[in-house]
């Protein structure tokens, strides 16, 4: 995994009419790395990746793509796979893959061998000659991954790839993602789909009505918001867990089953993970013992409450 940043994107600002979209957001996406770009509906994550693209472009700011100030030359290195799909519905599969690795300069007879992969690989090869209209949502989506990453670009945006796939072929695309980073791909990935993020992703940055509110890697934050909470399994207990049990922790959650006896516990004050421990095995047999690490999601919630 390499270090250096391979896109940055500097205090960017951009404002529509009566609509401050980002308010000097600024990222750094390490190269060969995953990226979440997170943010409830109308952060302004959408804008953010529109100017990567040079859909637009922002009111003030910069945005460098491999230490370069980012220019027209540089769209044939991204691929993009917008939250609107858009294919040509009477138009066959193969025909429009094709027209489509073209726009991206790939010869004719290497887009073609490159999509008879992919299509086997997807196990796709009978649409070839079908028409779009014809397929599912989630074939189609399968099409438009595809083509959106045929030209190898070094840098790929995913905009809720996953809105609409099931379970199974969710799973195909994420290993292909990955697939995508080892082979030294660098993905900014934007979803409202935590456990995909708490999956795929090596950083991550939180928008939230204009303004970035979080950012780092996604297990440092994870650690960074942890609230001190263990649980654990106990038998043999020698009395009253709340009774026994220090003031420097508190007793979140009780459960008692096949003699066992799991809780939920917050330490307090000045206390550590090792005096909750040696308190637990003067009361009872200790039997497991782990940390609550918060999910992604729980942060995400937390964060955006937070800041509104």
């Amino acid at each position: 995994m390499k270090n250096m940043d391979f896109l940055v994107a500097q205090n960017i600002h951009k404002e529509f009419i009566n609509h401050k979209a980002l308010d000097d957001v600024s990222i750094s996406v390490p190269e060969q790395s995953i990226f979440g770009l997170l943010g409830p509906n109308g952060a302004g994550k959408t804008t953010l990746i529109r100017i990567i693209n040079q859909i637009t472009a922002p009111d003030s700011g910069k945005v460098f793509l491999n230490g370069e100030p980012l220019s027209p030359h540089h769209i044939s290195q991204i691929g993009y796979l917008p939250e609107e799909r858009g294919l040509y519905r009477k138009m066959k599969v193969g025909e429009q893959a094709l027209y489509l690795a073209q726009l991206k300069n790939v010869p004719r007879r290497e887009a073609q061998d490159r999509l008879k992969k992919w299509f086997k690989k997807f196990d796709i090869d009978a649409w070839w000659d079908k028409k779009v209209e014809e397929l599912s949502k989630g074939m189609q989506q399968k099409i438009q991954f595809i083509t959106t990453i045929l030209h190898r670009p070094k840098l790929l945006i995913f905009d809720e790839p996953f809105s609409g796939f099931d379970p199974i072929n969710a799973n195909i695309l994420k290993e292909e993602i990955l697939n995508l980073r080892e082979e030294g791909a660098t993905v900014i990935f934007s979803t409202h789909n935590m456990e995909s993020v708490e999956v795929l992703c090596d950083h991550i940055a939180l928008i939230n009505k204009s303004h970035k509110i979080l950012d780092g890697k996604v297990k440092q934050i994870k650690q960074e918001y942890s609230t001190n909470t263990f649980t654990t399994r106990l038998t043999n207990l020698k009395g009253s867990l709340r009774v026994e049990l220090h003031s420097d922790f508190k007793v979140e959650h009780m459960e008692e089953k096949d003699n066992f006896l799991t809780a939920k516990i917050t330490i307090t004050n000045n206390a550590s993970p090792n005096d909750l421990v040696k308190n637990l095995m003067q009361i009872g047999e200790v039997h497991a013992f782990n940390e609550v690490i918060p999910s992604m999601n729980e942060i995400f919630i937390r964060k955006v409450q937070e800041n509104n």
